[in-house]
């Protein structure tokens, strides 16, 4: 069994994408999460980005050519706030006709849809990209109405949760790094 050493493997392309609202209760989830990374020391090659709600940059971001996509957001599934999820969605459906009309209809510049964005990256040129999905059970997504005030924290569930994220990223992080 001969395995390459570690200087000869090819470099691989990570990017791990944090989305979220930090005006949105839970939802700034993966904006806490991209502040503690930015601390974290990773192999070169994986880039971590705090997208917030910038959808029209991460699919740009895309075309960028990386061999995998880590994206922390949150998740309701109807489980305990706090809960972490690791997702590999199915997104071999997805093709830049199928996705394309509605990627470029529901970008909007307040909000992420990250399935509308990874379908409008694929009508921009990108190419299906191995993508999983790192979420958290929101126990608050902010109030619906908009002449409440703000949530500018994250539910206490949540944020208890961010440490055990950070490990889950790490793990995840170094399967990808070592495929």
């Amino acid at each position: 069994m001969s395995s390459t050493p570690l200087s000869e493997q090819p470099l691989r392309r990570i990017l791990i994408a944090c989305i979220g609202n930090i005006f949105l209760g839970d939802d700034g989830f993966g904006v806490e999460v991209a502040s503690r990374l930015m601390n974290r020391q990773y192999p070169e090659g994986v880039q971590v980005v705090d997208f917030g709600i910038r959808g029209m940059d991460l699919a740009y971001s895309l075309l960028d050519e990386y061999d995998a996509l880590v994206l922390v957001d949150t998740v309701a599934r109807g489980g305990q706030p706090g809960t972490l999820y690791l997702i590999e969605p199915d997104l071999t459906e997805m093709t830049p006709e199928k996705g394309g009309e509605a990627g470029r209809m529901a970008l909007d510049t307040h909000s992420m849809d990250p399935v509308k964005v990874l379908a409008y990256a694929r009508t921009l040129g990108a190419q299906p990209i191995h993508t999983l999905l790192i979420g958290c059970e929101p126990a608050s997504l902010g109030s619906d109405d908009p002449c409440t005030e703000m949530q500018m924290e994250l539910s206490e569930p949540v944020q208890a949760a961010v440490d055990e994220a950070l490990k889950m990223i790490d793990s995840v992080v170094k399967k990808l790094v070592f495929l």
